[in-house]
């Protein structure tokens, strides 16, 4: 099926920056502008729903990503929701980081003074991941799903079996390069706690991501503070002390109203079939790029691979495939793209055509 239909996007632009920033549904426009026309009227009564509101964002949420809403936490980006969470660790808790992983999972970590331990990213970044935990016993896990630069992704089964092997390992995703992609069931999944920005692979734009933590997990954080009385006060009655941290204020309607739009957006196409298409293009990718020796060596290794690919051409060649309309971005060794549902078989084309033009040109 053709899903292009359903964006706005120029004949001269081949749209494939997804890592960095989403495209919207042109109907997530419609729906901001009548949002915005509504909350703006007197009369109306937007402003005064807004708990409600964002406790309808989680239900939606937790029926497509399969976890209880009294654990899902709406916030305005993963590196808050992150943030907040590891503000729950103990001191003496000890960490696993993923090497070059994304500076907002790992600084975090580094700048408070967490001991960890690193973990080299490969083509066996599976059996890495074993042989650390099983070596260096640390409290805590912590990786991207999908690496943000070079597209490396880990065997969501190898989670699984990891959690079986080490159930008192607490482990940590950023799911913000890969919620969106395909289906997912958080609480059968191995991971103790997932976060999301909504700005990408979701669709949603900016100011809004959600955190979905364990039932374990929510026992074991912030425990001194759970151990207190939860607010008294009417406005906040119902808020359980977790709620108090993660959403701590008021939350923008407007932002997390798009995330909600992009979830019902998803469920209604149906994330089985947005993966067979992105599985579909990825495939075409990889063999044409791979022909030309233009893929990372170890991600060429790797059997599992994400829709996230790091090109190997000169990021010089960046300011030529920019004006041709390749929307793209230059990051680690080559030029970064990503292969969505709203891209096709002609993207793929156009891509490779610019690629062979540019590499020629140079040489």
């Amino acid at each position: 099926m053709d899903y292009k239909e359903y964006f706005d996007i120029p004949e001269d632009t081949i749209y494939l920056n997804t890592p960095g920033n989403g495209l919207m549904p042109k109907s997530h426009h419609i729906w901001r502008q009548h949002r915005d026309a509504a909350f703006f009227a007197p009369s109306g009564m937007l402003r005064e729903q807004q708990g409600e509101f964002i406790t309808e964002v989680k239900n939606d949420i937790a029926e497509l990503f399969h976890c209880s809403t009294d654990r899902i936490f709406c916030v305005p980006n993963f590196s808050f929701g992150f943030n907040t969470l590891i503000e729950g660790f103990s001191a003496d808790t000890t960490f696993a980081l993923i090497s070059e992983d994304y500076p907002s999972l790992n600084y975090p970590i580094i700048s408070r003074g967490f001991q960890h331990v690193y973990i080299e990213a490969n083509e066996n970044i599976e059996e890495n991941i074993f042989n650390i935990v099983a070596e260096k016993r640390p409290d805590v896990l912590l990786l991207s799903i999908v690496q943000y630069i070079t597209g490396l992704k880990v065997d969501l089964n190898f989670i699984k079996k990891l959690k079986v092997a080490f159930p008192d390992l607490i482990i940590i995703g950023d799911a913000t390069q890969f919620l969106g992609t395909e289906p997912f069931d958080f609480d059968n999944s191995g991971f103790d706690a997932i976060g999301t920005s909504g700005y990408k692979w979701m669709m949603a734009g900016f100011g809004n991501g959600f955190l979905m933590v364990s039932q374990g997990l929510s026992l074991k954080i912030y425990e001194d503070a759970q151990s207190r009385p939860r607010p008294q006060e009417g406005m906040w009655s119902k808020k359980s002390i977790l709620d108090t941290y993660f959403e701590p204020g008021h939350q923008d309607t407007l932002s997390h109203g798009t995330l909600q739009q992009s979830i019902r957006f998803l469920k209604e196409i149906g994330l089985d079939q947005i993966q067979q298409h992105i599985h579909r293009l990825s495939i075409l990718a990889y063999d044409e790029l791979i022909s030309r020796g233009l893929i990372l060596p170890f991600i060429e290794r790797k059997e599992i691979k994400s829709s996230l690919i790091n090109i190997q051409i000169p990021q010089e060649l960046y300011p030529d495939l920019t004006a041709d309309g390749l929307k793209c971005f230059p990051r680690g060794t080559g030029i970064r793209i990503g292969i969505h549902l709203y891209n096709d078989e002609s993207d793929i084309e156009r891509l490779l055509q610019l690629i062979d033009k540019h590499i020629w040109n140079s040489r």
